[in-house]
């Protein structure tokens, strides 16, 4: 089951749970406050001093089946090449979870994201699945992810998808998105429309 949520309720579930064995995978330095145990390809250990920490190198997670009661994966499936088999290893470790994921808009507007991200996704509301398929860069990117994490504050619902699961990750590959011809729109085309109204409202004063 998979469904919409935000990390604030998640977070209040942790905060009222304490006995649980919660994992963050690949946070880098932005750990989940609650969890017990993190892991990422980086070591980190020296960082996470009063955590347990376990470096993950390779695609196989290095924990029992249903060794967690809840996984945090913030931002890190868009990164993964065989994302198909991480998220069988997300449902092998645990049985419950939260996954967060840039929202197309989101992944778009940051540079950093320009390079780093193989897959983007939308949510299904009807068939409450993940619809993933490979990215395009159709903006030219213009945003920071320091600058991005300010606009989530207020614009953060276009910007992320926060989804709860239970038992099973819900997806599909959309391969006629995959395919399809977009036409990238050049920063220099957004800059020039802005202008463009600026300026005709000037004159029309």
């Amino acid at each position: 089951m998979l469904k919409r949520t935000s990390i604030n309720f998640v977070n209040t579930y942790l905060s009222k749970n304490n006995n649980l064995k919660i994992l963050d995978i690949g946070c880098g330095y932005s750990a989940n406050k609650y969890a017990t145990v993190i892991a990422d390809t980086q070591d980190l250990s020296s960082f996470y001093k009063n955590k347990k920490f376990v470096k993950i190198s390779n695609k196989n997670l290095p924990f029992k089946d249903k060794e967690f009661d809840y996984v945090v994966s913030s931002h890190v499936i868009e990164h993964v090449v065989d994302f198909e088999f991480f998220i069988k290893e997300l449902e092998r470790i645990s049985s419950k979870g939260y996954i967060e994921l840039p929202t197309r808009l989101g992944d778009n507007l940051v540079f950093e994201n320009k390079d780093d991200h193989i897959w983007w996704f939308k949510y299904d509301d009807i068939n409450n699945q993940i619809i993933a398929s490979k990215k395009k860069q159709l903006i030219d990117p213009f945003i920071t992810v320091a600058t991005s994490k300010v606009l989530e504050t207020i614009f953060r619902e276009s910007l992320v998808l926060e989804l709860s699961w239970e038992n099973k990750i819900e997806y599909i590959i959309d391969n006629e998105i995959r395919n399809e011809n977009f036409k990238k729109i050049p920063f220099t085309t957004l800059i020039k429309k802005y202008l463009s109204k600026k300026l005709r409202k000037f004159f029309s004063r």
